[in-house]
């Protein structure tokens, strides 16, 4: 008889926890299928002349088309020579490169702040029809035993494109100004990378990003970590949450997160982590607060074809309910000691899986 009281009290109470919207706290995301090697390489034929592959950037899907903006490390110095290309394709699995959006100077003695340019990251204003392209820029200059300063001083860019409506997501665009940086409202846990990545999306009337920043100023790097700030409209002014910064999310590691709305008004979001084969999400009920963040193996072995998944392109609602998930990763063993050096050994590659959201199944066992 205690099963079946116990049973029936089970029942009872998911039935109620669940109108309350209780067990929407458990959703998970799980993996559903992947690529068992990338999409797009340096081998790739649309790739030629990109030294070392593609790190971070955003997928989005218009009509039927897949979009990626994405950083490409085309050559020495790496992490400095840059560039930003727009690539399309109407599977996601065969890819054509349409343009260079735009290149950064290369220069490498920590005069330019717009020497690196990095994380593209497109975002379409449904209010004034046209798109935006959000990037980091940063001066560079060789790194120390002591400092990271391959990147560092980053600056957000916001461009625009000439071109009017959905179709104008391949630009051109045209930069319009920085709004963001580091400056005194900036938080203790900012450095001297400056604000590495942004990410806006609207909530209600208002917008709302996740902006990252490092103190890189100091070897080994203590954490990479991401605040919360917010504005009227896109162009700013923007103001960073003092209250909100750091999100809860990580406590030691999370860059270019990317945020996805659901069908049921919350938000979820995906970035880099730092477990293997992984890649990092969380879950907020407002866009504002940010539940702590959940690990998803997105490669279904180890290793599969990335030996160091790096960084999810975002989530991309398909009609049949599951997500689509691009992401970047090393084709080799990252060597860190040569790459801080500038002497890198490896490639990045872009590779595709398919996920959905589930929650975790309950069982109940008899007992005698």
């Amino acid at each position: 008889m205690g099963f079946f009281v116990f049973l029936t009290f089970f029942v009872v109470l998911v039935t109620f926890l669940s109108s309350q919207g209780a067990l929407q706290a458990v959703d998970q995301l799980i993996l559903v299928s992947q690529e068992r090697a990338p999409v797009i390489t340096t081998r790739s034929p649309e790739a030629k002349g990109i030294k070392y592959g593609f790190e971070g950037g955003r997928v989005v899907k218009v009509g039927s088309t897949y979009h990626l903006f994405t950083s490409e490390m085309v050559d020495d110095p790496i992490w400095v020579r840059m560039q930003f290309g727009h690539w399309k394709s109407p599977d996601g699995a065969r890819w054509t490169r349409e343009s260079t959006i735009l290149k950064s100077s290369g220069e490498y003695e920590g005069k330019d702040p717009r020497a690196s340019l990095w994380s593209p990251l497109v975002v379409y204003d449904e209010h004034d029809g046209v798109w935006n392209l959000f990037y980091v820029a940063y001066r560079s200059r060789p790194n120390t035993s002591r400092q990271f300063l391959s990147n560092h001083e980053g600056q957000i860019w916001r461009a625009v494109s000439t071109v009017a409506g959905p179709e104008g997501i391949g630009g051109p665009y045209r930069d319009q100004s920085v709004i963001m940086k580091p400056g005194p409202d900036s938080g203790a846990w900012e450095g001297l990378q400056g604000t590495d990545s942004f990410f806006p999306y609207r909530v209600g009337e208002k917008w709302f990003a996740l902006f990252g920043s490092a103190r890189t100023e100091k070897l080994p790097i203590e954490h990479w970590l991401v605040g919360v700030a917010s504005a009227p409209q896109l162009n700013g002014p923007w103001r960073r949450h003092s209250d909100l910064s750091p999100a809860e999310i990580e406590k030691k590691f999370i860059e270019n997160p990317i945020v996805t709305r659901l069908s049921d008004g919350r938000y979820i979001c995906v970035y880099d982590n730092q477990e293997a084969d992984s890649i990092g999400y969380a879950f907020s009920d407002d866009g504002i607060h940010w539940q702590p963040g959940k690990s998803l193996a997105i490669q279904s072995e180890p290793a599969t074809w990335s030996k160091d998944v790096r960084t999810p392109l975002g989530l991309i609602p398909e009609p049949d309910g599951t997500f689509t998930v691009f992401y970047t990763g090393f084709e080799q063993e990252p060597n860190w000691e040569g790459l801080m050096a500038g002497k890198p050994t490896s490639t990045c590659a872009i590779g595709k899986a398919v996920v959905k959201l589930g929650r975790p199944s309950f069982s109940v066992s008899p007992r005698e």
